[in-house]
Protein backbone atom coordinates (compact mmCIF):
# COMPACT_ATOMS: atom_id res chain seq x y z
CA UNK A 1 0.00 0.00 0.00
CA UNK A 2 1.17 3.57 -0.71
CA UNK A 3 1.11 6.48 1.61
CA UNK A 4 2.24 10.35 1.05
CA UNK A 5 4.84 10.37 3.83
CA UNK A 6 7.02 13.36 4.74
CA UNK A 7 9.38 14.92 7.90
CA UNK A 8 10.09 17.76 8.83
CA UNK A 9 12.34 19.75 11.67
CA UNK A 10 11.14 22.95 12.80
CA UNK A 11 11.95 25.36 15.82
CA UNK A 12 9.11 25.59 18.35
CA UNK A 13 9.37 29.67 18.36
CA UNK A 14 6.67 30.35 20.74
CA UNK A 15 8.40 29.36 23.85
CA UNK A 16 11.34 30.37 24.07
CA UNK A 17 13.87 29.95 27.12
CA UNK A 18 15.80 31.83 29.55
CA UNK A 19 18.56 31.23 27.35
CA UNK A 20 16.98 32.77 24.41
CA UNK A 21 16.61 29.43 22.97
CA UNK A 22 14.00 26.94 21.51
CA UNK A 23 12.88 23.69 20.96
CA UNK A 24 13.58 21.67 18.05
CA UNK A 25 10.61 19.43 16.71
CA UNK A 26 10.42 16.40 13.97
CA UNK A 27 6.96 16.50 12.25
CA UNK A 28 5.89 13.22 10.69
CA UNK A 29 2.92 13.21 8.41
CA UNK A 30 1.33 10.38 6.92
CA UNK A 31 -1.40 11.15 4.28
CA UNK A 32 -2.16 14.74 5.58
CA UNK A 33 -2.44 13.40 9.32
CA UNK A 34 0.50 14.49 11.67
CA UNK A 35 2.75 13.24 14.92
CA UNK A 36 5.23 15.67 16.68
CA UNK A 37 8.38 14.10 18.47
CA UNK A 38 10.54 16.63 20.55
CA UNK A 39 14.34 15.86 19.59
CA UNK A 40 15.47 17.13 22.98
CA UNK A 41 17.74 19.60 21.07
CA UNK A 42 17.48 23.39 21.45
CA UNK A 43 18.88 26.41 19.16
CA UNK A 44 18.68 30.25 19.28
CA UNK A 45 16.28 31.22 15.99
CA UNK A 46 18.08 33.32 14.50
CA UNK A 47 20.59 30.13 13.92
CA UNK A 48 17.90 28.18 12.27
CA UNK A 49 17.63 27.65 9.10
CA UNK A 50 13.48 26.62 8.74
CA UNK A 51 14.44 25.90 4.85
CA UNK A 52 17.17 23.28 5.33
CA UNK A 53 15.53 22.35 8.96
CA UNK A 54 18.98 22.09 10.63
CA UNK A 55 21.38 24.96 12.58
CA UNK A 56 23.37 27.36 10.00
CA UNK A 57 26.76 27.59 10.50
CA UNK A 58 29.64 25.01 10.80
CA UNK A 59 30.47 25.39 14.38
CA UNK A 60 31.02 22.63 17.02
CA UNK A 61 27.46 22.57 18.46
CA UNK A 62 25.73 23.23 15.00
CA UNK A 63 27.37 20.09 13.55
CA UNK A 64 26.23 17.44 16.76
CA UNK A 65 22.99 19.22 16.73
CA UNK A 66 22.80 18.84 12.65
CA UNK A 67 24.07 15.34 13.25
CA UNK A 68 21.84 13.80 16.15
CA UNK A 69 18.89 15.60 13.72
CA UNK A 70 20.28 13.16 10.72
CA UNK A 71 20.07 9.85 13.19
CA UNK A 72 16.39 10.79 14.27
CA UNK A 73 16.06 11.09 10.70
CA UNK A 74 17.36 8.18 9.52
CA UNK A 75 15.48 5.96 12.58
CA UNK A 76 12.36 7.51 12.22
CA UNK A 77 12.53 6.85 7.92
CA UNK A 78 13.76 2.87 9.02
CA UNK A 79 10.55 2.22 11.16
CA UNK A 80 8.18 3.58 8.30
CA UNK A 81 9.79 1.38 5.50
CA UNK A 82 10.05 -1.45 8.44
CA UNK A 83 6.07 -0.77 8.57
CA UNK A 84 5.53 -0.43 4.76
CA UNK A 85 7.57 -4.01 4.54
CA UNK A 86 5.18 -6.29 7.38
CA UNK A 87 1.93 -4.54 5.82
CA UNK A 88 1.38 -2.84 8.47
CA UNK A 89 -1.45 -0.41 8.79
CA UNK A 90 0.59 3.27 8.85
CA UNK A 91 -0.24 6.15 10.41
CA UNK A 92 1.81 9.31 11.92
CA UNK A 93 0.98 8.21 15.22
CA UNK A 94 2.27 4.55 15.05
CA UNK A 95 5.52 5.71 14.02
CA UNK A 96 5.94 7.82 16.94
CA UNK A 97 4.94 5.52 19.60
CA UNK A 98 7.11 3.41 17.98
CA UNK A 99 9.97 5.81 18.00
CA UNK A 100 9.31 6.10 21.29
CA UNK A 101 9.24 2.80 22.24
CA UNK A 102 5.59 2.76 23.27
CA UNK A 103 4.05 -0.86 22.34
CA UNK A 104 0.66 0.17 20.07
CA UNK A 105 -2.12 -0.99 21.36
CA UNK A 106 -4.41 -3.64 18.83
CA UNK A 107 -8.07 -2.99 19.28
CA UNK A 108 -10.59 -5.72 18.63
CA UNK A 109 -13.57 -5.69 16.64
CA UNK A 110 -15.88 -6.51 19.76
CA UNK A 111 -14.12 -4.39 21.92
CA UNK A 112 -14.68 -1.66 20.03
CA UNK A 113 -18.21 -2.80 19.35
CA UNK A 114 -18.71 -3.25 23.37
CA UNK A 115 -17.44 0.45 24.02
CA UNK A 116 -19.68 2.27 21.57
CA UNK A 117 -22.90 0.28 23.17
CA UNK A 118 -21.74 1.39 26.84
CA UNK A 119 -21.05 4.95 25.67
CA UNK A 120 -24.31 4.54 23.63
CA UNK A 121 -26.32 2.90 27.11
CA UNK A 122 -24.82 5.71 29.35
CA UNK A 123 -27.24 8.07 26.94
CA UNK A 124 -30.51 6.47 26.69
CA UNK A 125 -33.04 8.50 27.06
CA UNK A 126 -31.23 11.57 26.10
CA UNK A 127 -29.28 11.03 22.78
CA UNK A 128 -30.45 8.18 21.96
CA UNK A 129 -33.67 5.86 22.30
CA UNK A 130 -34.05 2.48 24.14
CA UNK A 131 -34.68 0.66 21.23
CA UNK A 132 -31.72 2.22 19.69
CA UNK A 133 -29.36 0.68 22.32
CA UNK A 134 -30.77 -2.27 21.85
CA UNK A 135 -30.56 -2.85 17.96
CA UNK A 136 -26.94 -2.41 18.61
CA UNK A 137 -26.56 -5.05 21.17
CA UNK A 138 -28.56 -7.01 18.55
CA UNK A 139 -25.90 -6.14 16.47
CA UNK A 140 -22.75 -7.08 18.33
CA UNK A 141 -24.38 -10.24 19.03
CA UNK A 142 -24.53 -11.07 15.94
CA UNK A 143 -21.38 -10.03 15.14
CA UNK A 144 -20.30 -12.48 17.55
CA UNK A 145 -21.88 -15.04 16.33
CA UNK A 146 -20.86 -14.56 12.97
CA UNK A 147 -16.98 -14.67 14.06
CA UNK A 148 -17.59 -18.42 15.70
CA UNK A 149 -19.03 -19.59 12.09
CA UNK A 150 -17.17 -18.10 9.60
CA UNK A 151 -13.77 -17.89 11.25
CA UNK A 152 -14.81 -20.41 15.23
CA UNK A 153 -13.15 -17.39 16.59
CA UNK A 154 -14.26 -15.07 19.70
CA UNK A 155 -13.08 -12.01 18.46
CA UNK A 156 -10.58 -10.67 15.59
CA UNK A 157 -8.13 -7.32 15.20
CA UNK A 158 -9.13 -4.53 13.75
CA UNK A 159 -5.97 -4.47 11.42
CA UNK A 160 -7.16 -8.24 9.99
CA UNK A 161 -10.25 -6.58 8.16
CA UNK A 162 -10.52 -6.89 4.50
CA UNK A 163 -13.54 -6.28 2.22
CA UNK A 164 -14.02 -10.04 1.77
CA UNK A 165 -15.00 -10.15 5.92
CA UNK A 166 -18.30 -7.23 5.08
CA UNK A 167 -19.54 -9.57 1.80
CA UNK A 168 -19.26 -12.76 3.74
CA UNK A 169 -21.15 -10.94 6.85
CA UNK A 170 -24.32 -9.69 4.32
CA UNK A 171 -24.43 -13.48 2.83
CA UNK A 172 -24.18 -14.80 6.59
CA UNK A 173 -27.27 -12.43 7.96
CA UNK A 174 -28.83 -13.32 4.01
CA UNK A 175 -28.82 -17.28 4.43
CA UNK A 176 -27.96 -18.14 7.86
CA UNK A 177 -29.96 -15.94 9.86
CA UNK A 178 -32.43 -15.57 7.10
CA UNK A 179 -32.32 -12.17 7.39
CA UNK A 180 -34.81 -9.99 4.82
CA UNK A 181 -32.60 -7.60 2.54
CA UNK A 182 -33.24 -4.69 4.30
CA UNK A 183 -33.07 -6.49 7.64
CA UNK A 184 -29.77 -7.28 6.33
CA UNK A 185 -28.58 -3.72 5.22
CA UNK A 186 -29.39 -2.32 8.57
CA UNK A 187 -27.33 -4.83 10.77
CA UNK A 188 -24.40 -3.98 8.26
CA UNK A 189 -24.95 0.12 8.96
CA UNK A 190 -24.89 -0.87 12.39
CA UNK A 191 -21.32 -2.93 12.22
CA UNK A 192 -19.96 -0.13 9.44
CA UNK A 193 -20.87 2.82 12.08
CA UNK A 194 -18.09 0.92 14.69
CA UNK A 195 -15.55 0.59 12.02
CA UNK A 196 -15.97 4.17 11.23
CA UNK A 197 -15.79 5.22 14.42
CA UNK A 198 -12.11 2.87 14.53
CA UNK A 199 -11.29 4.66 11.90
CA UNK A 200 -11.92 8.18 13.16
CA UNK A 201 -10.09 7.28 16.35
CA UNK A 202 -6.98 6.16 14.19
CA UNK A 203 -6.85 2.59 15.86
CA UNK A 204 -7.64 1.81 12.13
CA UNK A 205 -6.04 3.01 9.52
CA UNK A 206 -7.76 2.94 6.67
CA UNK A 207 -11.53 1.84 6.40
CA UNK A 208 -11.93 -1.57 4.60
CA UNK A 209 -15.40 -1.67 3.31
CA UNK A 210 -15.30 1.76 0.82
CA UNK A 211 -16.03 -0.32 -1.81
CA UNK A 212 -19.47 -1.89 -0.26
CA UNK A 213 -22.54 -0.17 -1.33
CA UNK A 214 -25.76 -1.09 0.77
CA UNK A 215 -29.31 0.58 -0.19
CA UNK A 216 -32.69 0.18 1.48
CA UNK A 217 -35.25 -1.31 -0.73
CA UNK A 218 -38.73 0.38 -0.68
CA UNK A 219 -41.03 -1.65 0.71
CA UNK A 220 -44.53 -1.32 0.12
CA UNK A 221 -46.21 0.70 3.24
CA UNK A 222 -49.99 -0.38 3.24
CA UNK A 223 -52.23 2.07 4.57
CA UNK A 224 -56.56 2.78 5.00
CA UNK A 225 -58.24 4.79 2.70
CA UNK A 226 -60.82 6.78 4.17
CA UNK A 227 -63.44 4.38 3.35
CA UNK A 228 -61.82 1.55 5.16
CA UNK A 229 -61.31 3.92 8.14
CA UNK A 230 -64.54 5.39 8.45
CA UNK A 231 -65.91 1.63 7.86
CA UNK A 232 -63.88 1.11 11.42
CA UNK A 233 -64.21 3.94 13.29
CA UNK A 234 -68.32 3.46 12.67
CA UNK A 235 -68.54 -0.12 13.42
CA UNK A 236 -69.43 -0.45 17.17
CA UNK A 237 -67.93 -4.11 18.55
CA UNK A 238 -69.49 -6.68 21.27
CA UNK A 239 -66.92 -6.35 23.46
CA UNK A 240 -65.05 -3.16 25.43
CA UNK A 241 -61.42 -4.10 24.29
CA UNK A 242 -62.78 -4.28 20.88
CA UNK A 243 -63.76 -0.83 21.34
CA UNK A 244 -61.16 0.91 22.96
CA UNK A 245 -58.26 -0.60 20.54
CA UNK A 246 -60.57 0.73 17.21
CA UNK A 247 -60.61 3.80 19.13
CA UNK A 248 -56.71 4.21 20.23
CA UNK A 249 -55.52 2.90 16.60
CA UNK A 250 -58.13 5.79 14.93
CA UNK A 251 -56.75 8.46 17.52
CA UNK A 252 -53.40 7.16 15.49
CA UNK A 253 -54.28 7.54 11.80
CA UNK A 254 -55.82 11.32 12.96
CA UNK A 255 -52.29 12.01 14.66
CA UNK A 256 -49.63 10.39 13.41
CA UNK A 257 -47.77 8.59 16.24
CA UNK A 258 -46.47 5.11 16.50
CA UNK A 259 -47.46 2.80 19.43
CA UNK A 260 -44.00 3.87 21.83
CA UNK A 261 -45.40 6.80 21.67
CA UNK A 262 -49.74 7.03 22.25
CA UNK A 263 -48.99 4.89 25.06
CA UNK A 264 -47.00 7.34 26.99
CA UNK A 265 -49.26 10.31 26.35
CA UNK A 266 -50.48 12.35 29.39
CA UNK A 267 -53.05 15.13 29.38
CA UNK A 268 -49.76 17.39 29.96
CA UNK A 269 -48.84 16.59 26.11
CA UNK A 270 -52.19 18.30 25.10
CA UNK A 271 -51.89 22.47 25.00
CA UNK A 272 -54.15 25.20 23.48
CA UNK A 273 -51.72 26.40 20.76
CA UNK A 274 -51.19 30.06 19.46
CA UNK A 275 -54.22 29.37 17.12
CA UNK A 276 -56.62 28.85 20.16
CA UNK A 277 -57.11 24.99 18.76
CA UNK A 278 -56.27 21.70 21.38
CA UNK A 279 -52.65 20.56 19.79
CA UNK A 280 -50.49 17.27 20.96
CA UNK A 281 -46.88 18.18 22.04
CA UNK A 282 -44.69 14.87 21.71
CA UNK A 283 -40.79 14.03 21.25
CA UNK A 284 -40.61 11.06 19.51
CA UNK A 285 -38.91 8.41 21.66
CA UNK A 286 -37.32 6.89 18.34
CA UNK A 287 -35.68 9.77 17.42
CA UNK A 288 -36.32 12.29 19.83
CA UNK A 289 -37.25 14.87 17.48
CA UNK A 290 -40.44 16.97 17.97
CA UNK A 291 -43.86 15.91 16.62
CA UNK A 292 -46.35 18.83 17.26
CA UNK A 293 -49.92 17.93 15.76
CA UNK A 294 -53.35 19.90 15.86
CA UNK A 295 -55.81 17.61 16.74
CA UNK A 296 -58.52 16.93 14.38
CA UNK A 297 -62.12 16.49 15.37
CA UNK A 298 -61.99 12.62 14.80
CA UNK A 299 -58.99 12.61 17.72
CA UNK A 300 -60.07 15.41 20.33
CA UNK A 301 -63.49 12.96 20.60
CA UNK A 302 -61.61 10.12 21.56
CA UNK A 303 -59.58 12.07 23.92
CA UNK A 304 -62.97 13.48 25.39
CA UNK A 305 -64.08 10.03 25.46
CA UNK A 306 -61.55 8.49 27.69
CA UNK A 307 -61.30 11.96 29.85
CA UNK A 308 -62.70 9.81 32.88
CA UNK A 309 -61.83 6.24 31.69
CA UNK A 310 -60.49 3.80 35.22
CA UNK A 311 -58.14 2.13 33.12
CA UNK A 312 -56.33 5.26 31.88
CA UNK A 313 -56.80 7.11 35.29
CA UNK A 314 -54.75 4.61 36.68
CA UNK A 315 -52.31 4.36 34.74
CA UNK A 316 -52.05 8.37 34.41
CA UNK A 317 -52.21 8.24 31.04
CA UNK A 318 -54.50 9.90 28.33
CA UNK A 319 -55.75 6.74 26.86
CA UNK A 320 -55.83 3.05 27.89
CA UNK A 321 -53.26 1.66 25.55
CA UNK A 322 -52.60 -1.86 25.99
CA UNK A 323 -49.35 -4.36 25.16
CA UNK A 324 -48.49 -3.68 21.91
CA UNK A 325 -48.32 -7.50 21.28
CA UNK A 326 -52.22 -7.76 22.27
CA UNK A 327 -52.76 -4.72 20.30
CA UNK A 328 -51.89 -5.97 16.84
CA UNK A 329 -53.74 -9.21 17.49
CA UNK A 330 -56.29 -7.32 18.24
CA UNK A 331 -56.25 -5.32 15.17
CA UNK A 332 -56.16 -8.05 13.26
CA UNK A 333 -59.84 -9.25 14.32
CA UNK A 334 -61.26 -5.77 13.78
CA UNK A 335 -60.05 -6.01 10.12
CA UNK A 336 -61.17 -9.29 9.89
CA UNK A 337 -64.85 -8.25 11.48
CA UNK A 338 -65.05 -5.20 9.06
CA UNK A 339 -64.33 -6.90 5.85
CA UNK A 340 -61.23 -5.23 5.34
CA UNK A 341 -58.69 -7.66 3.56
CA UNK A 342 -55.21 -6.10 4.63
CA UNK A 343 -52.29 -7.06 6.51
CA UNK A 344 -53.27 -4.67 9.18
CA UNK A 345 -50.93 -3.40 12.16
CA UNK A 346 -50.74 -0.80 14.68
CA UNK A 347 -47.88 1.12 12.60
CA UNK A 348 -50.50 0.93 9.73
CA UNK A 349 -51.82 4.14 11.50
CA UNK A 350 -48.86 6.42 11.31
CA UNK A 351 -48.61 5.23 7.25
CA UNK A 352 -52.36 6.05 7.06
CA UNK A 353 -52.44 9.63 8.45
CA UNK A 354 -49.27 10.62 6.35
CA UNK A 355 -51.17 9.34 3.00
CA UNK A 356 -55.00 9.43 3.47
CA UNK A 357 -55.74 12.36 6.19
CA UNK A 358 -52.58 14.49 5.38
CA UNK A 359 -50.77 14.38 1.91
CA UNK A 360 -53.98 12.94 0.09
CA UNK A 361 -56.22 16.46 1.42
CA UNK A 362 -53.33 18.84 -0.02
CA UNK A 363 -50.96 19.44 3.54
CA UNK A 364 -48.18 20.27 2.43
CA UNK A 365 -45.05 17.52 2.89
CA UNK A 366 -43.05 20.10 4.65
CA UNK A 367 -45.88 19.75 7.34
CA UNK A 368 -46.72 16.38 7.06
CA UNK A 369 -42.84 15.58 7.68
CA UNK A 370 -42.83 17.98 10.97
CA UNK A 371 -45.81 16.41 12.34
CA UNK A 372 -44.49 13.16 11.87
CA UNK A 373 -41.49 14.22 13.77
CA UNK A 374 -39.58 12.95 10.83
CA UNK A 375 -35.56 14.13 10.95
CA UNK A 376 -35.01 14.15 7.20
CA UNK A 377 -37.76 14.69 4.51
CA UNK A 378 -36.74 12.14 2.26
CA UNK A 379 -38.13 9.85 4.57
CA UNK A 380 -41.85 11.77 4.18
CA UNK A 381 -41.29 11.50 0.76
CA UNK A 382 -41.68 8.18 0.41
CA UNK A 383 -45.46 8.92 1.67
CA UNK A 384 -45.60 10.88 -0.95
CA UNK A 385 -44.57 8.48 -3.76
CA UNK A 386 -47.54 5.89 -2.33
CA UNK A 387 -50.15 9.20 -2.90
CA UNK A 388 -48.57 9.83 -6.24
CA UNK A 389 -49.12 6.41 -7.33
CA UNK A 390 -52.09 5.92 -5.76
CA UNK A 391 -53.76 9.29 -7.40
CA UNK A 392 -52.50 7.76 -10.93
CA UNK A 393 -54.32 4.52 -10.77
CA UNK A 394 -57.64 6.13 -10.11
CA UNK A 395 -56.55 8.79 -12.87
CA UNK A 396 -55.68 5.25 -15.19
CA UNK A 397 -59.27 4.12 -13.87
CA UNK A 398 -61.30 7.17 -14.29
CA UNK A 399 -59.53 7.22 -18.31
CA UNK A 400 -60.91 3.14 -18.76
CA UNK A 401 -64.76 4.36 -17.73
CA UNK A 402 -64.90 7.41 -19.15
CA UNK A 403 -63.12 5.73 -22.11
CA UNK A 404 -66.28 3.22 -21.92
CA UNK A 405 -69.16 5.25 -21.29
CA UNK A 406 -69.01 7.23 -24.90
CA UNK A 407 -68.09 10.46 -22.64
CA UNK A 408 -68.54 13.70 -24.22
CA UNK A 409 -64.79 14.20 -22.48
CA UNK A 410 -63.44 11.28 -24.04
CA UNK A 411 -61.89 12.80 -26.93
CA UNK A 412 -64.68 12.03 -29.62
CA UNK A 413 -66.81 14.71 -30.87
CA UNK A 414 -70.52 15.27 -30.77
CA UNK A 415 -72.66 16.86 -33.29
CA UNK A 416 -76.13 18.54 -32.74
CA UNK A 417 -78.96 17.37 -35.43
Amino acid sequence: MKYSFSLLFWLKKARIDKHGKASVYVRITIDGKRAEIATGEKVSPERWNANMGSVKGNREDARRINSTLDRISLKIRDIYHDLLEKETPISAALIKDTYLGKKNKEYTVLEVFRQHNEQMKAQVGKEYALGTYKRYETSLKLTKEFLKYQYNRSDIKLSELQYRFITDYEFYLKTVRNNNHNTTIKYLRNFKKIIHLAVANDWLHKYPFSAHKVTIREVKRDFLTQEELDKINDKQFATERLNIVKDVFVFCCYTGLAYVDVAKLTSNNITVGIDGEHWLYVNRTKTGSPSNVPLLPPALAIVEKYDDHPEARNKGTLLPVISNQKLNAYIKEIAYICGINKHLTFHIARHTFATTVTLTNGVPIESVSSMLGHKNIKTTQIYAKVVEKKVSADMKALKEKLATNNSPFNGSKSHHG
